[in-house]
């Protein structure tokens, strides 16, 4: 059979992701065209666990899992065990995101696997990385947003820091692990070998505070904290519509002179106070108070539409409902309508990652836990009906 024509085709990649980081990076490799093999434990993912009675799915994994295949295996179990290391020895790729240290604890971790296999590439994503003094401690998306700075550059200077709405390390996390594993896919091009990769949370986060960074090593000092404003451009801000926000970045003197005729006030063109970016942020609130006076009697989209036509970078605040619907993704195919036997009718991702003249990728419902026991054992191992059976019986899948 001929091979398909993307550009991970023929990579198998053995899935121990769990909830948002993992899964993410191995849901790009199977929109790349890798075969993904998920790998749970026989009672699930923890993302399992919180599906409904009777059901294994819920949204999350829905999301997260789509083109991958899924079985059950139990790495307390020896017979587990030795069932990873016959799929180690055929297999390109293992990425898990456990803690640090759980794997080579159960017998199965880099040092092991390297030798059975030394083509594989492992892959590990973790909170704070495989060394250092902070490796063994615990990491939720929450407390990394906290430890990494980025709650505390987040939120209005007279309340609280607060956190942002999505799980964003989660998934910056799990783009760089894409990423390293990709890479490590190359090189074994030209070595012969594969290697160990990790990517921690924290470091993954720290590229996102360049903005804060530049404020801290300009003045010496951890700015304050600037609801949706900028602490050196203005007019930058979310600002009220008749019938919601909008968000705009004036980040050159042209986007100011357009904004201006937008809102027919072109006499500003010689008041010192608006002359350049400068003499804004000394006149912020002066500033924002002109520009909202303007988006205040109109609605969102047709600031929107005004925008588009002067070349303002400004776009309307939508919830997740409209972003669901959004025309232009679901004309480009990134986002997709399937229908899910557990959930019903979804609109999925398929990947941002676009491989031009590659074979399209059809997005495939999640599989059920262990939905692929008997083709992986039976038709990718070898095992009898008779083996898998006992397997199961004695808890080992």
């Amino acid at each position: 059979m001929e091979k398909a024509n993307r550009p991970l085709a023929g990579i198998t990649v053995l899935d121990f992701g769990q909830v948002y980081q993992g899964p993410y990076a191995t849901l790009l490799m199977a929109m790349a065209g890798a075969d993904v093999i998920k790998i749970e434990p026989p009672n699930g993912e923890p993302l399992r666990r919180r599906a409904p009675p009777g059901k294994s799915t819920t949204f999350p994994i829905a999301m997260l899992n789509s083109n991958k295949r899924a079985i059950t295996l139990n790495l307390k179990h020896p017979k587990g065990r030795a069932l990873l290391f016959r799929m180690v020895e055929k297999a390109d790729v293992l990425l898990e995101n456990f803690a640090p240290g759980v794997m080579q604890r159960l017998g199965v971790g880099w040092t092991v696997l390297h030798e059975l296999n030394p083509r594989i590439v492992y892959a590990s994503g973790s909170g704070f990385g495989l060394s250092g003094p902070d490796r063994d401690n615990l990491a939720m998306d929450l407390t990394i947003q906290a430890v990494s700075g980025l709650i505390a550059t987040t939120g209005f200077s007279d309340g609280p820091p607060v956190k942002a709405g999505p799980a964003v390390v989660d998934f910056l996390s799990g783009i760089h692990l894409y990423a390293a594993t990709v890479t490590a896919l190359f090189e074994r091009e030209r070595t012969g070998r594969g290697r160990l990769v990790e990517v921690a949370m924290q470091e993954a986060a720290y590229a996102s505070l360049t903005s804060q960074l530049h404020a801290y090593f300009d003045t010496g000092r951890a700015p304050p904290r600037q609801g949706n404003a900028s602490h050196g451009r203005v007019p930058l801000n979310v600002y009220p519509t008749n019938d919601g926000y909008v968000a705009m970045n004036i980040a050159v003197e042209e986007h100011w002179q357009n904004l201006l005729r937008a809102m027919g006030r072109e006499e500003l063109r010689n008041d010192p106070r608006f002359a350049d970016n400068a003499a804004r942020v000394a006149h912020r609130e002066l500033v924002d108070e002109t520009v909202a006076a303007w988006t205040r009697t109109l609605g969102k989209m047709e600031i929107f539409a005004i925008a588009k036509t002067q070349r303002i970078p400004l776009a309307p605040v939508r919830d997740v409902d409209e972003v669901v619907r959004d025309r232009h993704m679901h004309e480009r195919g990134f986002l997709v309508e399937i229908e899910h036997d557990e959930i019903g009718p979804l609109t999925v991702p398929t990947s941002p990652l676009r491989y031009h003249g590659a074979d399209p990728v059809e997005a495939v419902p999640s599989p059920k836990l262990g939905q692929h026991n008997a083709e992986i054992y039976g038709g990718w191992l070898g095992l009898s009906a008779a083996d898998i059976a006992a397997l199961m019986s004695e808890g080992v899948i």
